[in-house]
């Protein structure tokens, strides 16, 4: 069952990310959400619409939980969480790193099952399924994760920022006892891929607070089957880690 929804979370990824694609570059209208630097734009929404689009008419009974759609309750046994486009204000600067995530959840036990995540403008799509390993496909076929990289002394940690101004300052003072083990960041600006990077060893970890469940469902689940040990956000804990050990 898992690798039968992989496939149909590749399938909807690939749709919520063709739809951004599509558009990408064009003028589209946006709005703030929550606070300043938080958009959400006519393509979020359009792209979540495409993503339940497929998985409602494979799995009608399935539940739903969007970043930008009302929730869509379900009695079976899996809920779908989707991030229709991870990366937005990536997307309104024409920076190519945003992607569409899709991944799906036992509602029996709350394991995560089966993610992808698809970056249509770097043309790769990441996939996982629960107990059977996770891998990557840039067009020319799959390659199981993690891929094999140079060897150097480079340690590369991956974070990111909160919208919130004060919790934004806390990220930016705790920045240098994060850096302890690492010779050198990046900020990509989506979870989801910062995730999928851990999960091929391009980085060796990723870090960050203050996000939400949609933001890292699918690429958690990734880099945990590629290997990578994985601490999601839980009860009093809102910290998500990916580290290589």
């Amino acid at each position: 069952m898992n690798e039968q929804l992989r496939v149909l979370a590749v399938e909807a990824a690939r749709y919520g990310a063709a739809v951004c694609l599509q558009q990408w570059g064009e003028p589209v209208a946006a709005q703030t959400k929550s606070a300043a630097g938080d958009v959400v734009t006519t393509v979020d929404r359009a792209a979540e619409e495409a993503v339940r689009a497929v998985l409602l008419s494979a799995r009608p009974d399935d539940g739903v939980l969007g970043e930008e759609l009302p929730e869509h309750i379900g009695a079976g046994p899996v809920q779908w969480v989707v991030d229709p486009l991870d990366g937005t204000t990536n997307y309104t600067r024409r920076i190519p790193y945003f992607a569409t995530s899709v991944a799906a959840r036992s509602t029996a036990d709350g394991s995560w099952l089966a993610g992808a995540v698809c970056a249509p403008a770097l043309g790769v799509l990441w996939s996982a399924a629960k107990n059977l390993g996770a891998q990557t496909d840039s067009g020319s076929g799959g390659n199981r994760l993690p891929l094999i990289m140079v060897e150097s002394s480079a340690r590369l940690l991956g974070t990111g920022l909160s919208y919130d101004p004060s919790h934004r300052r806390r990220q930016v003072r705790e920045l240098g006892a994060l850096m302890t083990d690492y010779t050198d960041m990046r900020r990509f600006g989506a979870a989801a891929i910062d995730l999928c990077l851990v999960a091929q060893g391009s980085l060796d970890a990723f870090v960050e607070d203050d996000l939400a469940i949609h933001d890292w469902a699918a690429g958690a689940l990734i880099a945990e089957e590629a290997g990578v040990r994985v601490s999601r956000p839980a009860g009093c804990a809102t910290v998500l880690s990916a580290l290589w050990s």
